[in-house]
């Protein structure tokens, strides 16, 4: 199998370091077990002439940073009072992702302190000024290590009176900071990373930070005479790095599989040709939904696993799931495919995404479909909507 390795150079001039890309695919392999289940697949079809399976593996690899240069920078500023709290402003947006759970659990880790002690505030430009967006799947990265910065900047400051009294709890360590030696319980922390930046004119520069790599195994079942199809079973192997939170990754890796499936899938925008919007709703704009889940779902974070150039050696985990949808794309052609050869056709046909039942359907191809095909023609009449 040609996949990237440690060491190679890709076509932007970055040489991948700690690629864990081949672990990942043998171990989906393994745990999907691969061999077998292509081998059940197989009879299925051998059994069945108008409903398929189809397997599929399919690798990723996203590179995390932004390419432009001044977005990649993370600000904090954390604030101890009195009574032990500690309260975090940084500059990423909560959006359901998970980030402040992990903001909090990188102070809890460098100050030593329950997460129970620890808040993270809303994020406003009048404390944080100029915030960078929260996107590119780095939010985690930057503001992090932003906060691990103003949090050392702390314990530095703490670091006397721990000395001075070992046996104080952190509530009379904190106690003794303010009233009597008059430390400053506020930093505020800050954070780019190192050499990142790339010249989309030139070519030149470093565009990523890092990469995160992933491998899924997808099985699937296509009704050939309607073109719905279900997932069986995706199992996903994903390199993140030493997870900083693994429940808040894994339902990060499963939503990010299903947002990718939507999009590779289901998600169809038709257009009039008069410029009207046909796909205005749920009732014609398909999303995922329950039904759409597999049927197994399983999802494991590559064991052994780390990076030096991130926080505590996470990895940003928001997109790179998303492409690993295209396991499930691969398994429908790869059902298309067994129906075609049962029909005597070749079995190499286009199939465009999103691969909706009515496209997998007239891929599949068979007497009904050439006689819709046929009148069609005859009609003259030019279809009545627009894809985009």
């Amino acid at each position: 199998m040609n996949l990237y390795k440690e060491g190679d150079v890709t076509f932007f001039k970055m040489v991948l370091t700690q690629c864990n890309l081949r672990r990942c695919w043998d171990d989906v392999k393994a745990q999907s077990k691969f061999e077998q289940r292509r081998k059940e697949v197989d009879l299925f079809n051998s059994e069945n002439r108008w409903r398929k399976r189809g397997i599929a593996v399919t690798p990723t690899k996203f590179g995390l940073s932004f390419f432009e240069k001044f977005l990649n920078q993370g600000a904090a500023l954390v604030n101890i009072y009195t009574d032990g709290t500690v309260l975090i402003s940084h500059g990423g947006i909560e959006m359901g992702q998970g980030l402040h759970t992990k903001i909090m659990q990188v102070a809890s880790q460098v100050l030593d302190v329950p997460l129970s002690k620890i808040q993270v505030d809303e994020t406003m430009t009048n404390v944080l000024p100029n915030t960078t967006s929260t996107a590119a799947s780095v939010s985690s990265d930057l503001h992090g290590a932003a906060v691990v910065d103003a949090c050392n900047t702390l314990k530095q400051r703490l670091k006397p009176i721990q000395a001075e009294h070992p046996d104080y709890t952190w509530e009379q360590t904190i106690a003794a900071a303010h009233f009597e030696k008059v430390v400053s319980l506020s930093a505020s922390g800050f954070y780019k990373p190192p050499g990142v930046g790339y010249n989309l004119k030139t070519g030149e520069g470093l565009p990523y930070l890092y990469f995160t790599f992933g491998s899924a195994c997808s099985v699937v079942e296509v009704d050939c005479l309607t073109g719905d199809h279900q997932v069986i079973s995706t199992d996903i192997v994903m390199d993140v790095g030493k997870s900083l939170s693994p429940a808040i990754d894994i339902g990060q890796i499963e939503g990010g599989f299903i947002q990718g499936y939507g999009l590779l899938m289901l998600e169809q925008y038709k257009v009039q040709g008069d410029g009207n919007l046909l796909t205005r709703g749920p009732g014609s704009y398909k999303i995922p939904a329950v039904g759409n889940i597999p049927q197994s779902f399983n999802v494991t974070l590559l064991r052994e696993s780390g990076t030096t150039k991130a926080v505590y050696s996470s990895k940003g985990i928001g997109e790179p799931p998303m492409l690993l949808a295209s396991s499930v794309l691969c398994a429908v052609y790869d059902a298309v495919r067994a129906a075609r050869i049962d029909e005597g056709l070749n079995p190499f046909v286009p199939l465009n995404t999103p691969a909706t039942p009515a496209r997998i359907r007239m891929a599949c191809s068979d007497r009904f479909t050439r006689l819709y095909e046929g009148a069609e023609k005859k009609s003259g009449k030019t279809h009545w909507f627009v894809d985009l």
